[in-house]
């Protein structure tokens, strides 16, 4: 109120005792065009030491002063101590709390990594958030945002003008145990989708299946200008950088970077949205385009895998273009664009949409036809449709249709980290003299596959191996592999990643099984947990949701998770939330998951710490310096993780 529309002047003052008996002030301007959010980078500070905080406002009568908050500084490079700290990911606000920072706060910590969704950029998405009286959201801008089922009961909001997303931080750090959290660790964070927009990659959003073109650079930097002021970073590129909204996009924000703490810890954070590719099956695709011919498969695999199947290779020189001007046009009646009924066609789909339309015209004759992975093939039914394309992908075919992709671009069809950002990150990791690197890195690079072929009961087409989600590494899988055998060639380096809304634990590796890395995933803060997710989305699937079969296979994930189909992924927990902890020290990384059960995130529990408490349970794992093995903790014995045999040894 003081500053009506300008700046506001203050004092930061920083001290070395929690009573400030001494301290250095510096005066700082809370500017207008930064949302009053003040930035302040201390240096020449002592290593390993804890400092103390506040900001003084002052005016006539009298001086403002904020509660005081503490920090820690990172160990000197050869400074032979033990490190501890805590990772966490994914906090919607909406209708949940945020009990487990209640918990952090009751540990000791060098720090806490935040893997990403630090907000939720939507406001009541009845497919995965719940509303409550005390934990909704409501844009004051709601003109400037994107609107869903307009003037319906389901209407809801996603954020798209700076006032939305600056809002969404401040609603989400005004929750009292987050502020407390802030108050008292230092917190390292990145990115990853909800900061923009569920599933982005790059400036695009996904929410319109590719009906609409998605890709708006005002709206991503809107979101990273709102990040940027709410956000505690040190930048790679210095003290004074400040964020300039004409910048473009993605270099107005570079976030990855690295910090080194004592011998034996440097932590790397990396981006893995900004530089991504697109999904691999565009949401948009007609599902009988084919994607990889058998010409590309053979140079990629040097044989015709069994997922293939034949195409014809120009639609309009089948039957003298009468297939193809039947489907044009039945293509209102279909629910596909008519235009992209052209060149290399799935000859199933073909016969698919000709019987749907009840056309007289004969099944395609597949006698000598060549073989290739078309959309339809990787499970992708309808156009504008998330299915087949970022959820519930035929594995088999998806396999084939990238690795032909990856060959025939030489790479390009798959970034995540992008060529600047993966280069920087192998020469930091390669060059680190720390006994353990440890990657901070939004979403899992395990794989999380499911053979649906063993449930019995449903549907033909969905009785097969399938990727639950492709939003993961596992989207991106030949530069998956490809990072992970670099990495593998240098010892004592270790994921962390979140995003899943699950825990797990396991040794991802590349094609051959010959290289592989530890990683860690927690689960969320307080989004809803993977099988909650996996309920949503089977009821969102017509031919999914009417049998008691696809429901069997949310209730019972982990199980199924467990079977052949992921041998690397040793140890997953779906159903809950919590954080995880590590300890690092020259001989081993160990890590331990503080699982909370699914009803402590529904009501506030700052009140009654004692019932918090009793609610978790531990699993503990471990890395010995050395190793790319997991353990676990079993009966106070440590097991190894063996993928051949399935079980802990």
């Amino acid at each position: 109120e003081d500053a009506g529309e300008g700046d506001l002047e203050l004092e930061v003052q920083i001290s070395s005792s929690e009573d400030f008996g001494d301290y250095v002030a510096m005066e700082v301007t809370a500017r207008a065009d930064r949302d009053r959010t003040v930035r302040v980078q201390a240096t020449e500070l002592e290593a390993g030491q804890f400092y103390f905080y506040r900001f003084v406002y002052r005016r006539a009568d009298g001086a403002f002063v904020s509660r005081t908050g503490r920090t820690k500084t990172a160990p000197s490079p050869d400074a032979d101590t033990p490190v501890r700290f805590a990772f966490v990911s994914c906090q919607d606000f909406n209708g949940r709390w945020y009990n487990n920072y209640l918990a952090i706060l009751e540990q000791e910590l060098d720090f806490v990594v935040h893997l990403g969704d630090y907000i939720y950029e939507t406001t009541g998405d009845p497919s995965f958030q719940i509303e409550s009286e005390e934990r909704s959201m409501r844009f004051v801008d709601e003109a400037g945002a994107i609107v869903f089922n307009a003037g319906s009961e389901d209407e809801y909001f996603a954020a798209k003008s700076l006032s939305n997303y600056r809002q969404l931080y401040q609603v989400y750090r005004g929750d009292a145990a987050l502020q407390a959290v802030h108050e008292r660790f230092p917190m390292l964070v990145i990115w990853d989708d909800h900061e923009f927009s569920n599933d982005c990659h790059g400036a695009n959003g996904t929410y319109f299946g590719g009906a609409v073109d998605e890709e708006d650079f005002d709206r991503r930097k809107a979101a990273n200008q709102a990040w940027f002021e709410y956000m505690p970073v040190a930048y790679r590129a210095g003290a004074d950088f400040e964020f300039d909204p004409a910048a473009s996009f993605p270099g107005d924000l570079d976030i990855y970077r690295n910090f080194r703490f004592g011998q034996h810890l440097e932590l790397f954070l990396t981006d893995a949205r900004s530089y991504r590719s697109d999904h691999p099956v565009p949401e948009g695709a007609l599902p009988g385009t084919v994607g990889a011919t058998e010409a590309e498969l053979m140079a990629a695999l040097g044989e015709i895998p069994a997922a293939a199947n034949p195409y014809v290779a120009d639609i309009d020189a089948l039957d003298g273009g009468s297939y193809a001007q039947a489907i044009r046009d039945g293509a209102d009646t279909l629910g596909i664009d008519a235009a992209l009924v052209t060149g290399a066609i799935s000859a199933r789909w073909i016969d698919a949409m000709i019987s749907e339309l009840g056309a007289a015209l004969p099944a395609v004759d597949t006698s000598g036809l060549p073989r290739g992975i078309a959309f339809v093939d990787c499970g992708k039914s309808s156009q504008y449709s998330s299915f087949g394309s970022r959820s519930l992908v035929v594995k088999p075919a998806l396999d084939a249709y990238m690795a032909a992709r990856f060959e025939a671009t030489g790479g390009e069809s798959e970034q995540v980290l992008g060529p600047d950002q993966e280069a920087w990150f192998f020469d930091a990791v390669e060059s680190s003299e720390a006994t353990w690197k440890v990657w901070g890195n939004e979403f899992p690079l395990n794989q999380y596959a499911v053979d649906l072929s063993a449930l019995g009961g449903i549907p033909a087409e969905f009785a097969q191996l399938f990727y639950l989600t492709i939003d993961q590494w596992e989207g991106q899988r030949n530069r998956r592999s490809a990072v992970i055998e670099r990495l593998a060639q240098t010892p004592n380096v270790v994921a962390i990643t979140g995003d899943i809304h699950a825990f797990g634990v396991g040794t991802p590796t590349n094609h051959d099984a010959s290289a592989k890395i530890p990683e860690l995933t927690t689960s969320s803060v307080s989004s809803g947990n993977f099988r909650e997710e996996l309920f949503s989305t089977i009821a969102s699937s017509d031919s999914l949701s009417e049998f008691s079969s696809a429901t069997t296979l949310a209730s019972a994930v982990d199980d199924i998770l467990a079977f052949g189909t992921n041998p690397y992924l040793a140890w997953t927990e779906s159903t809950q939330h919590g954080f995880a902890v590590v300890e690092v020290a020259a001989g081993e990384l160990s890590c331990t998951m503080q699982i909370l059960p699914e009803e402590f995130i529904k009501a506030d529990y700052a009140d009654r710490l004692g019932e918090l408490r009793g609610a978790y349970t531990q699993e503990r794992f471990r890395v010995l310096a050395g190793s790319p093995e997991v353990e676990r903790e079993i009966d106070g014995t440590w097991r190894r993780w063996d993928p051949a045999a399935r079980q802990w040894v």
